[in-house]
């Protein structure tokens, strides 16, 4: 299998104003062409560092990414550090020149032509790709059989570059194997048991086929990924170990193809006709972000609200006060009265309610923070529950809480 290494260059990123999402999506998309990432070095804007990690990583991989340090200001070195280390000078291009006044004169910013003439200045030993996204272009250079990639540090310039020049650039170039991944999603069952139950499945696998626990929430995801001369072969190879496992722990898989549990909801909701509902309280709107995140979302979810107010709650779902009252705002009897609410109020098949304390102090009726009740209406049954995280931060607990409420939704449809 060939291997890379990811450089991100920026100061901005080691003081944790920015954060490096670029990796991620650079990993990603080399994992899936059968390219492994075997280190990610973050470095600052300083000549002699970029000089001595392109040194490190060139005798460990057979392609190396950088991104970032390619901007029109002073504080961008990356190319001097680039021509330091491929002994190479820098030359203006006028392909590329041109390129950018297009770019610019297309966006009416043709004003600050002069100001950006530096991203122009390549490597004379480049090849270029042209950034069709934004300014700065990225250099392709090869030295003893490792190529590199020279990458803008903008996250929506990075993509377009990856994945419609890089990625077949790399695939022409290097002879690669398919890598071919199933995802196998299993609930209610803690990973150190799971682990435990599948464990002869597990120890019989191909060699050439790997297993990764990945928990998320109380989720754990099984990743099985194969690598191969033959990507059809290799798909059946894995479907087969798949049907072995079911028997074993069938009862809490809940999907076997999709990874994102949004994306299981979504294909069981299109699948059966239903639609969905949301009134939100501690979760502030990321439980209905979480599932119109998906393309095609709108046949089925009909729509929600924030009802973070307790007279909101009142006003528009019709929680009866007096049991705010007596159980208080964050209760499950409050969670039940939202869901019903929102179920009569949007008329859907399915509406889902959550009610909490996020923190960071605790609530008006003294709940202690991470404490949250939800409540998942399927017609006219209903399932409330009740969490508390008083670990997670007040950003983490809301997603933590949308991606549970999600799940168990999944889990209750897949039972019915």
């Amino acid at each position: 299998m060939k291997t890379a290494v990811l450089i991100t260059i920026g100061d901005e990123i080691l003081s944790g104003n920015t954060v490096d999402t670029n990796s991620n999506f650079i990993a990603t998309q080399l994992k899936e062409i059968g390219v492994k990432v075997t280190s990610i070095f973050t470095i600052p804007d300083d000549e002699s560092t970029i000089v001595s990690t392109l040194e490190k990583a060139f005798k460990m991989v057979d392609v190396v990414f950088t991104t970032g340090g390619l901007g029109p200001t002073k504080d961008d070195i990356t190319k001097k550090a680039y021509a330091k280390f491929f002994e190479d000078e820098l030359v203006f291009s006028d392909k590329v020149y041109e390129h950018l006044r297009a770019y610019l004169e297309k966006r009416n910013r043709l004003w600050i032509l002069e100001h950006n003439k530096e991203q122009a200045v390549v490597l004379s030993k480049a090849e270029v790709f042209l950034n069709y996204f934004g300014t700065a272009p990225c250099m392709v250079l090869e030295k003893n059989g490792t190529f590199c990639f020279s990458l803008p540090g903008v996250p929506y310039e990075v993509k377009p570059l990856v994945k419609d020049q890089i990625i077949p650039f790399l695939k022409e170039k290097l002879a690669l194997e398919h890598i071919v991944t199933r995802i196998v999603s299993v609930v209610d069952v803690p990973e150190s048991i799971l682990s435990e139950n599948i464990e002869s499945w597990e120890l019989a696998l191909p060699k050439h086929i790997a297993l990764s626990y990945l928990p998320i929430g109380t989720r754990v995801k099984l990743r099985l990924t194969a690598s191969g001369s033959s990507q059809e072969m290799l798909g059946q190879e894995l479907e087969n170990e798949i049907q072995k496992l079911i028997p074993i722990i069938g009862e809490n898989i809940i999907a076997t193809h999709e990874d994102k549990i949004e994306k299981i909801l979504g294909e069981l909701l299109n699948d059966r006709k239903l639609t969905i509902s949301v009134s939100e309280s501690c979760t502030g709107g990321e439980l209905s972000r979480l599932i119109t995140s998906v393309t095609g979302s709108s046949k089925y979810f009909i729509g929600g609200i924030v009802s973070y107010a307790t007279e909101k709650k009142i006003d528009i779902l019709k929680v009866n006060p007096k049991t705010i009252e007596e159980f208080t705002v964050v209760s499950e009897q409050v969670a039940s009265e939202m869901a019903k609410g929102c179920q009569e109020l949007f008329k859907t098949d399915i509406a889902v309610s959550t009610t909490g304390v996020a923190g960071p102090g605790k609530g008006e009726d003294g709940k202690d923070v991470g404490t949250v009740y939800y409540s998942i209406r399927i017609g006219d049954e209903e399932v409330t529950s009740k969490l508390f995280l008083p670990h997670l931060e007040r950003i983490d607990f809301m997603n933590f809480v949308s991606q549970k409420v999600v799940q168990d939704i999944v889990s209750l449809l897949i039972k019915k």
